[in-house]
């Protein structure tokens, strides 16, 4: 028969597995240009780092181009320096005025281009972030699309430009973006829908992360009282 204490290492070892493995499907459903913005308040600013994989095993990556809204340009951008790579911010007359913070803006960045040297490239399963300070943001519950397009030393350019529905499966290219939230001081009005699904997430996890620690804490347990415990006379 087998001790509790084998029991114990195979079932942490399983667990172990399982987690690599949704590890390893997580790693590689996000190779694509992702946008993170640190604090998308609206009325604010923000940083946002798009994080750019080279998808070729055979060429390198030698330009990004992000495109910025025009529907709710930003008035300011700022690009953050990055060894070797040389940022340019594109500035164009709007397609029509738009009002932003009380004031008519005609005139505003509508894309940031980075351009890199020989010996910064992006060579085959390397990645590098390149890093905006944008603002102000729309109003809470808006998407932001960054698309984003990635020329490659073989001349070929992956756009990353499409955008992803709700209830669908993600498209092969999908644009960066992300969601702007309440405004800081403000209450967020609650979405009942998102509100029932992040409770379920929430929930499940809780039951899965607690289970765990039961589990980790009995086993450690059982093992501490099996070590103390004396061997019984005969």
């Amino acid at each position: 028969m087998k001790s509790p204490a084998r029991r114990t290492l195979k079932t942490i070892a399983t667990g172990a597995l399982a987690a690599a493995f949704l590890a390893a499907g997580a790693a590689a459903a996000s190779a694509h240009v992702h946008a993170v913005a640190d604090d998308p308040a609206a009325n604010g600013y923000t940083h946002v780092t798009f994080n750019v994989p080279n998808e070729s095993d055979t060429a390198k990556t030698t330009k990004l181009v992000v495109k910025l809204p025009t529907d709710h340009p930003f008035t300011s951008v700022s690009v953050k320096a990055l060894d070797g790579w040389t940022a340019k911010v594109i500035t164009t007359k709007l397609p029509k005025p738009v009002t932003v913070g009380g004031s008519e803006v005609t005139k505003a960045a509508t894309s940031v281009e980075w351009t890199a040297d020989a010996a910064h490239q992006i060579g085959p399963n390397e990645y590098q972030s390149f890093s905006l300070s944008l603002g102000k943001l729309p109003k809470a519950g808006t998407t932001v699309l960054l698309p984003a397009s990635q020329t490659y030393t073989d001349g070929s350019v992956v756009n990353w430009d499409q955008k992803a529905v709700a209830g669908q499966a993600e498209p092969e290219h999908p644009a960066p973006s992300f969601v702007t939230t309440a405004a800081d001081g403000a209450t967020p009005a609650a979405d009942p829908a998102t509100t029932s699904d992040t409770g379920n997430a929430a929930s499940v996890w809780g039951i899965v992360l607690g289970a765990a620690g039961l589990l980790l804490g009995g086993t450690a347990l059982g093992m501490v009282l099996a070590g103390r415990r004396k061997p019984t006379a005969k």
